[in-house]
């Protein structure tokens, strides 16, 4: 069913029609967008801030966060690691902050 009634979504082939110059812009707004945020992408993974902030593997960080060390026993976060994560968690958020702002 190719009638042109059809709303244009519903027509079969409608996919291989160029974009429109709106969708477009769209695109370049959104990959602009992208750019503006590049420096908290990845930061905002327990992978990235266990390397950038602690020098340690992600599986270090997890297990830490579940109470646990390396061998199955008891591994919570020492005094120091915690302040060293509370400082991690509020850089993050003025790196989202200063992003936010460029927007």
């Amino acid at each position: 069913m190719n009638d042109s009634s059809e709303p244009r979504h519903k027509r079969r082939g409608s996919l291989k029609e160029p974009l429109s110059d709106f969708y477009v812009t769209k695109l370049r707004d959104m990959e602009t967008m992208k750019m503006k945020l590049n420096d908290i992408l990845l930061s905002i993974t327990w992978r990235d801030i266990a390397h950038r902030y602690f020098g340690k593997s992600s599986s270090w960080l997890y297990h830490k966060m579940d109470g646990i060390d390396g061998n199955g026993g008891k591994g919570e976060f020492s005094p120091e690691e915690a302040r060293q994560l509370q400082a991690a968690l509020y850089d993050l958020s003025d790196r989202i902050r200063a992003a936010a702002d460029r927007i």
